[in-house]
């Protein structure tokens, strides 16, 4: 195990949580996009929410095996796609909507900006939380430095 492996696990929890940080951007800035696709009969769909879905970077079994073990430890997440959401899009009447259909009903994004905003302050305190253990990993290496003086 390397002297930098916690820092190198902090700094993946900081690269996945900023990639969620963004994905969650995405989402509050097309929560009104009804023209985000077009579907197989050249018709627009609406902006369909994302989320990210992240997971261990060793996935295999002897490395969960070695770790229940004690003998080596796993390496931080990354992510391993970015979904979307399969709830169904938000039906709206308003007739005066250039994208309302014959009986004046718009579909709207399936994007919540209270849940968004919910999923973005999780993200931040994920991502202050890395910060965090990454500066304690990096004071520790540093009083280590001071012992040789």
């Amino acid at each position: 195990m390397s002297i930098f492996h916690a820092m190198n696990i902090s700094g993946s929890g900081l690269t996945t949580q900023r990639l969620r940080m963004d994905v969650v951007a995405s989402n509050i800035a097309n929560a009104q996009s009804t023209r985000a696709t077009v579907n197989e009969n050249g018709e627009f769909e609406p902006y369909r929410r994302k989320m990210v879905v992240m997971e261990p970077q060793e996935k295999t079994f002897s490395s969960f095996l070695q770790k229940a073990q004690n003998r080596k430890a796993l390496s931080g997440v990354t992510v391993s796609e970015i979904v979307e959401d399969d709830e169904p899009s938000k039906i709206v009447y308003n007739p005066n909507h250039p994208d309302a259909d014959e009986q004046g009903y718009v579909q709207l994004p399936n994007v919540d900006p209270l849940q968004e905003m919910v999923d973005l302050m999780s993200a931040t305190r994920s991502y202050e939380a890395n910060i965090t253990a990454f500066n304690a990993s990096k004071g520790m290496l540093m009083k280590a430095l001071e012992i040789g003086k």
